[in-house]
């Protein structure tokens, strides 16, 4: 069934609440990246267009202390947000209280207002991360309507999701999380096939479930970054000093006999002595790793062999660096995979969140991408075929 959004909604004179995800990340208070907020506009000037009081709010990282609230505040986000509407966006800095229900009640047609972070509800007993129902129902009692453009929390039941929907009678999607739902959804479920998986990133455990439902979906999965090695142990190869999972290695034997020749390694791969940007690299086979040396990047060959896949995909879904990208010596793999996909036509592109999404924001190549995720945790249990408690929480049509 369709899921209800804000499109199907009368919101005319009424008081909205959204979801929306500015968790941000921000450096001495200034916000370095602000693409989950543009990621939001959208939803917010629909709902403007069609007459709506809005009400936003958001966490912005995670909040245990009170000392945590001085550098967690969403004021900053208000502000940049309000620049980009061109409109006032009135800054409420309670979670609850007389003051916010005084300046929701004083809300005019076209108003945009934002309450702080939901997580400072976090510091007495975890009300927000735990689903309070007491909080839920009371955020939900500031509003009419409940609309829900929150992917990167999509896989979390809180209070400001499920615990708002709860208490109201209409709940519906943003058109972020809707384009969320069409495309990791659609890849995962219908693509247009060949269907090519790239996953990168440390660590096989972080991605087994993804591997496993994969497996079944698509036609081919390349592997980069730190899990690789894990696999590469499981085939009986020296892998020197490189990061492995010893308690994955039996699973990823596993994987590679489910694959039936799914699964793509590197062939080739940068290696040097310490984890460093300013060692001595060489490029070696994967079958040479020395004994003393780690890889940290996949090597040209790889490159080659997997840009030559790529080019015969439809759907491409890509989650995880295939090397450190943090540093520039080892940065050429994920960089080269990005350029790949980026010069695909008529492809189907998505970026399932997290580094690689960053990769390509950092690179220039984010318009050349069909959908980039908002959400790294949510598309991960998205990939994996896992129902999300804030994609449940929207009505059907």
């Amino acid at each position: 069934m369709a899921k209800k959004t804000i499109r199907d909604l009368d919101v005319l004179g009424k008081t909205v609440l959204i979801r929306v995800d500015f968790n941000v990340p921000m450096k001495d208070g200034v916000i370095t990246d602000d693409n989950r907020i543009v990621q939001a506009l959208p939803t917010i000037k629909l709902a403007l267009e069609k007459g709506a009081k809005l009400v936003l709010f958001s966490h912005l990282g995670r909040v245990k202390t009170e000392e945590d609230k001085s550098s967690k505040s969403l004021a900053v986000v208000a502000k940049s947000l309000s620049e980009k509407l061109g409109q006032e966006v009135k800054f409420v800095p309670y979670t609850r209280g007389i003051e916010l229900e005084e300046a929701v009640k004083a809300l005019k047609e076209k108003e945009v207002l934002m309450f702080e972070n939901t997580r400072f509800e976090d510091v007495d007993g975890k009300k927000e991360s735990k689903n309070d129902s007491e909080l839920g129902k009371y955020w939900a009692s500031l509003g009419d309507v409940f609309v829900n453009d929150a992917f990167g929390t999509a896989h979390r039941a809180h209070a400001s999701n499920a615990g708002i929907a709860a208490n109201v009678d209409e709940v519906a999607a943003g058109l972020l999380l809707e384009k969320e739902i069409k495309f990791i959804g659609g890849a995962v479920d219908n693509p247009e096939r060949p269907f090519v998986a790239i996953l990168g990133g440390a660590k096989v455990g972080d991605k087994i479930g993804v591997i496993k439902n994969l497996l079944k979906k698509a036609d081919k999965i390349l592997i980069g970054g730190g899990m690789s090695y894990t696999f590469y142990k499981a085939m009986g190869l020296e892998i020197g000093t490189s990061i492995c999972e010893d308690d994955k290695v039996e699973l990823a034997t596993e994987l590679l006999k489910e694959a039936n020749g799914k699964i793509e390694l590197a062939v080739d791969i940068k290696v040097t002595k310490d984890f460093s940007n300013d060692g001595v690299i060489k490029v070696v086979d994967f079958d040479k790793i020395p004994s003393d040396e780690m890889g940290l990047d996949i090597g040209p060959k790889t490159l080659e062999k997997y840009t030559e896949i790529l080019k015969t995909a439809k759907t491409v879904v890509w989650n995880g660096p295939v090397g450190v990208f943090e540093f520039s010596n080892f940065a050429q793999g994920t960089i080269g995979v990005c350029e790949a996909l980026a010069n695909l036509e008529n492809v189907t592109t998505i970026i399932g969140g997290g580094d690689s999404a960053a990769a390509a924001i950092q690179l220039g190549f984010a318009e050349k991408f069909t959908h980039i995720s908002t959400g790294g945790g949510a598309s991960l249990e998205y990939l994996e075929g896992k129902a999300l408690p804030g994609v449940e929480i929207v009505d059907e049509v």
